[in-house]
């Protein structure tokens, strides 16, 4: 009888095309994020930005020593200026090129792990977000890809996309949030999010009957279907068709980067070979690879490497899930350990839209040379002239225009980049004023600000009609003596 761990690294031939295909896939999704970075990175984390990585560098590697280039692994310790951080996503750019048209996959994927990790950590902030940690696992995870899929990892993508669903949803029924219990979390969804786009505003105005059906529809995707990913091909199948369902309807009502192309890319793992050949035939070509089917096992390296970390990223994973969920504190140990491991990207929980706005509170920058006359700093994406019409900007994320819309909320955690992005626009960032639309200030920079905070509303299709406006909006006062959006 073969042992567990023979068993374990065997090929899985049921999943040779659709791994060729999630890689090939996965170069497509590497570039949207890596050039979407490196169109913002300088201004976001540069010597000039709004948080520069070098202070948080200098101050990790004074109190920590050497263990903080374990505990933040990234490129920027040795270089941390502008050139540098633009390179490296523009490297990353080039590089997932090569890895689509299938060029060298096993080294480009390394470095593409690599160089995205070192974002992920000069980002700060701006790219602590769930996409992100999703892209880095799925894209180490690839590495071993490459070799051919074998049994336990395409357990590791399973149980990959089984956190993503699960814990998404567990987290709406541990927030105690009464829009997602009473079922009306559509009803503000759509109206309420970072970033709506013209398709949202659609939704919004969608019967009560159908905004509710959704939520249940959500609740089911996340709380019972994940559960099928691991039983039969039927079930299996199943899960792909509805999780992909409510993908594309996410995709078709909102603006949230890459995530959910991310996410339909790793269904490619519940549907087999044999239904990709079947129902999609056309796609057999694009997983072609000038690399013979894998026969063989995985080399002796390969196993021992993904034999530690397999196990690392599934105990990291259930002890953050425990600990944000329900309180639970690690022994310290386990904690160090996982520590480590989420230092890497890997091992982390997901919490998509645990609580639900019910109010979209807008924050308008103003800028004056007298303290009487105000100009406005227009933003790229994020609501402001009613009339202009919400972009559809899928997969970009702008990071910016997205963390804008947290600051409502006046959570302490906000206010350390807020004030850097304030201080960046009186002292007239070139790199900070580039993530803007416009700059109202071309000359000099203004000496004071003002915020001033907006409720805004969508139009009612009447409403719309009339004045050929997207919302409405009321004055709340100056921001932060406003009443604090909650959550």
């Amino acid at each position: 009888m073969k042992s567990m761990m023979t068993w374990l690294f065997e090929p899985d031939r049921d999943f040779v095309l659709a791994s060729r295909l999630f890689i090939r896939a996965l170069g497509l999704i590497y570039f949207a994020a890596f050039t979407s970075l490196a169109l913002q990175i300088a201004g976001l984390s540069g010597p000039d930005g709004i948080l520069p990585f070098q202070d948080l560098l200098d101050y990790r590697l004074q109190h920590e020593g050497a263990a903080a280039w374990w505990r933040m692994p990234n490129l920027f310790w040795l270089n941390s200026s502008d050139w540098m951080l633009r390179g490296v996503a523009w490297l990353g750019s080039f590089l997932s090129l090569l890895l689509l048209v299938g060029r060298c996959q096993r080294p480009i994927l390394i470095l593409l792990f690599i160089l995205y990790l070192s974002l992920y950590h000069a980002g700060q902030i701006f790219l602590n977000f769930q996409w992100d940690t999703l892209l880095l696992e799925s894209g180490f995870l690839a590495i071993f890809l490459t070799s051919g899929p074998n049994r336990l990892l395409v357990f590791m993508f399973h149980w990959l996309l089984f956190r993503l669903r699960f814990m998404s949803g567990v987290s709406k029924l541990s927030s105690g949030d009464e829009a997602w219990s009473s079922l009306t979390t559509l009803k503000y969804y759509f109206e309420t999010q970072p970033l709506p786009h013209v398709g949202s505003w659609y939704f919004h105005h969608l019967p009560e009957w159908m905004l509710t059906g959704g939520t249940v529809l959500a609740l089911f995707s996340e709380l019972i279907v994940p559960f099928f990913i691991f039983l039969p091909r039927p079930f299996r199948l199943f899960a792909a068709g509805v999780t992909i369902l409510m993908q594309t309807l996410i995709i078709a009502s909102s603006n949230h980067n890459f995530i959910n192309l991310l996410t339909i890319v790793l269904c490619l793992f519940l549907l087999d070979d044999r239904f990709l050949h079947k129902w999609l035939p056309w796609l057999s070509r694009f997983g072609k690879s000038n690399d013979s089917a894998p026969a063989a096992p995985l080399p002796a390296l390969e196993r021992g490497l993904l034999a530690v970390v397999s196990p690392l990223i599934i105990v990291s994973s259930l002890t953050v899930f425990a600990w944000s969920n329900f309180h639970w504190s690690a022994p310290r140990p386990l904690a160090k350990i996982t520590g480590y491991t989420n230092g890497f990207g890997l091992g982390l929980d997901y919490h998509v839209f645990p609580t639900m706005q019910v109010q979209q509170q807008v924050l308008e920058i103003q800028g004056s040379d007298d303290g009487k006359h105000w100009k406005t700093y227009t933003f790229r994406y994020k609501p402001g002239a009613l009339d202009q019409a919400p972009r559809f900007i899928v997969p970009h994320q702008p990071r910016l225009d997205w963390m804008i819309w947290f600051v409502p909320s006046q959570a302490r955690w906000n206010k350390e980049w807020f004030n850097g992005f304030m201080d960046a626009l009186l002292r007239g960032s070139p790199t900070v004023l580039a993530l803007l639309k416009d700059n109202p200030f071309p000359e000099r920079p203004p000496r004071y600000l003002r915020v001033p905070a907006w409720e805004y509303h969508f139009t009612t299709p009447q409403q719309r009609k009339a004045s050929g406006n997207w919302w409405t909006r009321k004055y709340l006062g100056l921001f932060p003596h406003v009443p604090r959006r909650y959550p």
